[in-house]
């Protein structure tokens, strides 16, 4: 198997953009096997098949059949460092955090859990029902931590180990407060029915932030 390509940013040229929904449609056609199948009883071969590609060339995209369905959460990876790093100048920056996901809460954004569509019920079901699914998650809030990590120490020239620890506190209480939201809305609540709870604790959960990361707050 031969490492996947990298995803292309968001915007760019018109190669930049056919090769961003390439990504895109292979792993809409993959997510829609493993949702009507399940995960494991659809092989890659027969992904690449569904989406009229051979197999090396789907590999080139994703370098796992777990990527396939963690394509969704791709944009997200460095999403929290995109908030530190371009937030305004006087803003701290878990202020910055604690409202850009107050506002994803707002929108039902499924990367809070409160959204009740039902092909994102499918999905989150589909994700935390695979073993190998959420152990490769893991390695996507590493990185966002490491990205946040980065962010953090540059915008205040901190020390490098106290932003680790920082970041790994924030992505872990996102986490938390998206597993709870899609936890609650699983079991048969409605997105709005849950969402003044989930806004409550987003904001308790980032008020224990702020009385112990007190550098960036």
């Amino acid at each position: 198997m031969t490492p996947s390509e990298t995803i292309p940013e968001p915007g760019g040229g018109l190669r930049s953009r056919k090769k961003r929904q390439r990504y895109t449609t292979i792993s809409e056609t993959a997510i829609a096997l493993f949702l009507e199948r399940g995960f494991e009883k659809v092989s890659v071969a027969e992904v690449a098949a569904a989406a009229e590609i051979s197999k090396p060339t789907l590999f080139r995209y994703f370098a796992t059949k777990e990527d396939l369905v963690l394509h969704r959460f791709a944009d997200h990876e460095d999403e929290a460092a995109r908030v530190v790093t371009g937030r305004p100048a006087r803003r701290a920056a878990l202020d910055a955090l604690q409202r850009h996901f107050l506002d994803a809460l707002e929108r039902h954004d499924p990367v809070t859990g409160l959204c009740d569509a039902p092909e994102v019920l499918a999905f989150h079901q589909l994700l935390y029902s695979t073993p190998s699914l959420v152990a490769r998650l893991h390695g996507y809030q590493n990185r966002s931590e490491e990205a946040l990590a980065e962010a953090l120490t540059a915008a205040h020239e901190g020390d490098r180990l106290e932003a680790r620890l920082a970041a790994g506190q924030i992505v872990a209480v996102q986490r938390i407060l998206a597993e709870e939201n899609w936890r609650r809305v699983a079991s048969g609540e409605g997105a709005e029915e849950v969402w003044p709870s989930a806004v409550a604790a987003a904001n308790r959960a980032y008020g224990q932030l702020r009385s112990g990361l007190t550098r960036y707050s």
